[in-house]
């Protein structure tokens, strides 16, 4: 049973999602001080606030009490605006700082290995001595 459990813990697949969770958390922490310290810091210098979920908030009256903020809808397209933002600034960075490098660095290495047809084409010994095999062969005739 134990032997089991360490083949199932060893296998490939597995050992790599552990890594990713580890490193898509520090990532995440990476991504959350930019948007922390650099991008809402310019939409506060554009909208006058940190984020945009204080902005674009209608506050809808269900019938209740006027004024009551318990009878109270609120309509946060502010909240939502800044959630997508917050994706695609995650998307973007994921994006630029793993997948690009990543299909670059595929690249390169696709380029440094011989193509499929090269690496079982016969080296120019092997051609000779087939010359020399048939040569030999129609002279023996």
């Amino acid at each position: 049973m134990i032997k089991g459990f360490k083949e199932f813990i060893m296998r490939g697949n597995v050992v790599d999602l552990a890594v990713a969770v580890v490193i898509g958390a520090a990532f995440g922490a990476v991504v959350t001080s930019l948007v922390d310290n650099i991008i809402n810091p310019l939409i506060a210098a554009i909208f006058g606030k940190p984020d945009l979920s204080g902005i674009l908030l209608w506050t809808l009256n269900d019938g209740g009490t006027p004024g009551d903020p318990a009878d109270d809808a609120v309509l946060a397209i502010g909240t939502f605006l800044t959630a997508i933002l917050n994706f695609l600034i995650i998307a973007a960075a994921i994006y630029f700082a793993i997948v690009l490098p990543l299909n670059k660095l595929a690249e390169r290495k696709a380029k440094d290995e011989p193509a499929p047809d090269e690496a079982v084409s016969p080296t120019e010994i092997e051609i000779l001595t087939e010359i020399r095999d048939a040569i030999k062969a129609q002279s023996d005739r």
